[in-house]
């Protein structure tokens, strides 16, 4: 018995390493905080993504402009199936801050329409605006859903390095559930559930006595949580900050730090 329960004894730490550590899901907030930014942010990989994309041509009755709860008419190809679509409008093109190359453009959300009938001219019904519609807006599906119920945080399994480069909502400092674009996507192997750390650069100062410039240490400012990914560029979530962040601000993958 006693030689049982030694055997028991020894075992039990590595017993203990072989269960799998608890499954970390999105609190309420979180959820509310990507569903709200998702209903009004969206990038497309192409500017030709959106540029051949159906267009809207008037507003019913040759009325140059629509508003909620009016009829617009639009050309392209659309699907009769899909009952509704986003109204969007170019807005930001993407580069990558240091080989400047072309990452993605901003689809400015304008609102969205439904379905009415298909022909040379289809015509659909405005349903919801943030702004007027104006010929030339283009009509996108809506996108994949996120399950953010059942979507897991996890660590990273690759060493991804990047910056912060917009935030969509238009200000300058960075807080707490405010959601931020990533220089970097699905290709470089971002997924989303993954976890980031934050880094602000270090500020140089002048060292009086020596009479030269010194650059003071990088610190680690926050913590991001990627929500939604694309080819070269994703969003990320501020889960944490111990300051403001802001534009240019580095991240990495959060297991090389931790």
């Amino acid at each position: 018995m006693r030689k049982s329960l030694l055997v028991l004894l020894l075992w039990a730490p590595f017993a203990l390493a072989l269960v799998p550590p608890p499954v970390q899901r999105l609190d309420l907030p979180t959820q509310q905080a990507i569903q709200r930014f998702l209903l009004h942010n969206r990038i497309l990989d192409t500017p030709q993504d959106l540029d051949t994309a159906p267009y809207i041509v008037a507003a019913d009755a040759g009325r140059v402009l629509g508003a909620n709860g009016e009829r617009v008419h639009a050309r392209g190809s659309l699907d009769p199936s899909q009952l509704s679509y986003g109204i969007f409008r170019r807005g930001k093109v993407y580069a990558d801050p240091q080989t400047q190359e072309l990452l993605g453009v901003n689809a400015d959300d304008i609102g969205t329409a439904r379905f009415i009938t298909a022909g040379d001219l289809s015509t659909l019904a405005v349903q919801r605006v943030t702004r007027e519609v104006r010929p030339g807006d283009r009509l996108l599906r809506a996108q994949p859903p996120i399950d953010l119920a059942t979507l897991q945080i996890s660590p990273a399994t690759v060493r991804v390095q990047g910056h912060i480069i917009d935030i969509p909502k238009g200000v300058t400092q960075i807080g707490v559930l405010d959601a931020v674009t990533l220089n970097k996507g699905r290709r470089d192997g971002l997924v989303e559930g993954q976890l980031l750390t934050v880094i602000k650069t270090g500020a140089t100062v002048r060292d009086a006595l020596a009479g030269v410039p010194v650059q003071l240490p990088d610190e680690r400012a926050g913590t991001l949580l990627v929500f939604r990914t694309y080819e070269k560029l994703s969003y990320g979530l501020v889960l944490s900050a111990s300051r403001s962040l802001a534009v240019m601000d580095r991240f990495e993958t959060a297991h090389q730090t931790q």
